[in-house]
């Protein structure tokens, strides 16, 4: 058996699972919209993960070492699985180059970064999302915050905004809280996601289970961000 445990959730399918391990038994997908492990701890060359989970607010989320190093065989795999491709921190890895950038400002100050990037295949130009995301500090204050890297809904779903409307299934072999699968239910997406700590898989379960339950009316909203494009 390649996972552990998996979990069918209206349209979504979860793994419990290395995705390295499982992501070569999978089919074809149309989306790769993923969040992998940036290696910001690496070598010690580019912060300390200790120091990360404190900032995070440790207490909560204890401690984490799974961004000691970046995930590139994993992501080249998925890369292969799938026509379209967003990968947040793609910046860390070495995808080359791209027209199709997205931006996330996050509007705060202090030591946090003021934007993130994602690389993308699209051809289109670069976009900008604009949402307020200051350490705990944050727009979306009624979405509970349960990953230290948790992002936003609002830009996830900005994510998937961005794909050609033929996209329909979309994998992210990242999982973390399953904030991709939200947004994918929301958006009438088929989703398959892949979560290697039990922790997290038991969270993205419970997250998406609650999305697919809820009608429209009482699902999470999400927040009307602005939305740019940079020419």
């Amino acid at each position: 058996m390649n996972y552990l445990s998996v979990e069918e959730i209206g349209n979504c399918t979860l793994y419990l699972a290395d995705c390295e391990v499982l992501m070569p038994h999978l089919k074809k997908f149309d989306a790769l919209v993923t969040d992998p492990p940036y290696g910001l701890g690496e070598g010690g060359k580019m912060g300390n993960p200790k120091r990360r989970s404190k900032i995070a607010n440790a207490d909560k989320y204890g401690e984490f070492f799974w961004d000691d190093r970046r995930a590139d065989a994993a992501v080249a795999l998925a890369q292969t699985l799938c026509t379209y491709q967003i990968i947040w921190g793609g910046n860390y890895y070495d995808l080359g180059p791209a027209r199709g950038y997205l931006v996330w400002n996050k509007l705060n100050s202090g030591d946090f970064a003021d934007c993130e990037l994602a690389w993308s295949n699209l051809n289109q130009a670069v976009r900008k999302i604009d949402l307020l995301w200051n350490g705990m500090i944050r727009a979306e204050k009624h979405i509970e915050r349960v990953h230290p890297t948790q992002k936003p809904l609002g830009v996830m779903q900005f994510c998937l905004d961005q794909l050609p409307i033929t996209a329909q299934t979309v994998l992210d072999p990242f999982m973390g809280s399953g904030t991709t699968g939200v947004a994918c239910v929301q958006s009438g997406k088929q989703f398959v996601g892949i979560e290697r700590e039990r922790r997290y898989f038991d969270i993205a379960c419970q997250r998406i289970g609650q999305a697919v339950s809820q009608p429209p009316l009482f699902a999470e909203q999400v927040l009307e961000p602005k939305q740019e494009t940079l020419i």
